[in-house]
C-alpha cells in the first residue's frame, strides 16, 4: 500500500507552515535550475549541452506562417483598393463621357451661354428651342442673395397645369393614413392643425403640411382653394441652397403671357434678393435672363 497522509485536525497552523516550506523548496529548485541553465550557456564549449535561447524551430515555423498569411491578407486587401478605385474610375469616365442627343447638341448651339438675353429675347428664342412634341412646360429658377426667402404670388394667366387642391377633414386624414394622397396642394382650418399632427410624417418631407408662412392655413379654405385653382401659388428657397423654382406656364402661351407671369414672378420675389435669373422650357438648355 501506499503511504497513508494523517491530517491532525484542529492543528492548522502546522498544515500553513508545511505548505509554505514545500513552497519555498520549489521555488529554490526553480532558481537552481535557472542558473545552471545560464551558466552553461555561457561556458559552453565542443560537445557540451546548449539551452537554446530564443524561438524554437516550431515557433520560427509558426511565426513564418503567421507572415505569409500577413502578406496574403495584405495582397487581397491591395487588390480590393485597387478593384474599388478601377470601379470608381469607371463610373466618373462614364459621367464624364455622358453624350447629349444631336438634337439637343443643335439647339444648343443657339444659345450663347456667356450672355444675358433681355426677357423678349429669350422668350423668343423658346419657342425656336422647342424640340419635343407634347407642349412643354416653362420654367424659371431664381437663385437668391439668401436662403429663407418664402411667399405667394398668383400668376395672371396661371401656370398651365391643373392644381389639385384638398382641404383637410376627417375623410382625408384616413386616406393619407393609407399612403394615398391625390392633392398638389392642402389646406386647412386653425382649428384642424392638431388632428393633421397625426399624418404630419406622410405630409410634410412631401412639402404638404399646411401652415402659416406658405399660406395654406385659413379660416376661409373653400375661398383660398379658388384662388390656388386660378394660379396662386407659394414659392420659398431650397432648405439647402437659395434657389427658387417655378413653372410659369407653356411654351403654347406665346410671348405676352408667359412675359406678363414671368415679370408678377420677379416682383414677387423683389429683384434686389435676386442674384440671377435662368429660362428653360423641359427640353431646352437654360437661358440667363438680364434683369
Amino acid at each position: 500500500m501506499g503511504k497513508i497522509r494523517v491530517k491532525t485536525l484542529g492543528n492548522e497552523e502546522a498544515e500553513k507552515k508545511q505548505k509554505q516550506e514545500a513552497r519555498l523548496a520549489s521555488e529554490a529548485k526553480r532558481a537552481k535550475k535557472k542558473a545552471e541553465n545560464k551558466k552553461l550557456v555561457k561556458g559552453a564549449k565542443g560537445g557540451e549541452r546548449i539551452v537554446a535561447v530564443g524561438p524554437t524551430e516550431e515557433e520560427i515555423a509558426k511565426l513564418s506562417a503567421s507572415e505569409n498569411l500577413s502578406d496574403s491578407v495584405v495582397a487581397i486587401e491591395t487588390s480590393n483598393k485597387k478593384t474599388a478605385t478601377t470601379e470608381t474610375q469607371k463610373k466618373e469616365k462614364h459621367r464624364k463621357e455622358r453624350v447629349r442627343s444631336k438634337n439637343y447638341q443643335a439647339i444648343a448651339k443657339m444659345v450663347d451661354k456667356t450672355k444675358k438675353y433681355a426677357l423678349s429675347d429669350a422668350l423668343d428664342l423658346i419657342s425656336k428651342l422647342k424640340r419635343a412634341k407634347f407642349d412643354e412646360t416653362v420654367e424659371l429658377h431664381i437663385n437668391t442673395i439668401e436662403k429663407g426667402i418664402s411667399g405667394n404670388v398668383t400668376l395672371p394667366h396661371g401656370t398651365g397645369k391643373k392644381i389639385r387642391v384638398a382641404i383637410a377633414d376627417d375623410a382625408l386624414i384616413s386616406k393619407v393614413e393609407k399612403g394615398k394622397i391625390d392633392f398638389d396642394v392642402l389646406l386647412s382650418e386653425p382649428s384642424f392643425m392638431p388632428k393633421l399632427a397625426k399624418v404630419a410624417k406622410f405630409l410634410g418631407p412631401r412639402g404638404l403640411m399646411p401652415n402659416p408662412k406658405s399660406g395654406t392655413i385659413s379660416n376661409d379654405p373653400k375661398t383660398l382653394a379658388k384662388k390656388y385653382e386660378g394660379g396662386h401659388i407659394s414659392f420659398k428657397t431650397e432648405s439647402k441652397s437659395p434657389i427658387i423654382h417655378f413653372t410659369v406656364g407653356k411654351v403654347s402661351y406665346g410671348e405676352k403671357k408667359l412675359s406678363d407671369n414671368i415679370k408678377t414672378m420677379l416682383d414677387a420675389v423683389k429683384k434686389e434678393k435676386i442674384r440671377n435669373v435662368t429660362l428653360k422650357s423641359t427640353m431646352s438648355p437654360g437661358i440667363k435672363i438680364q434683369l
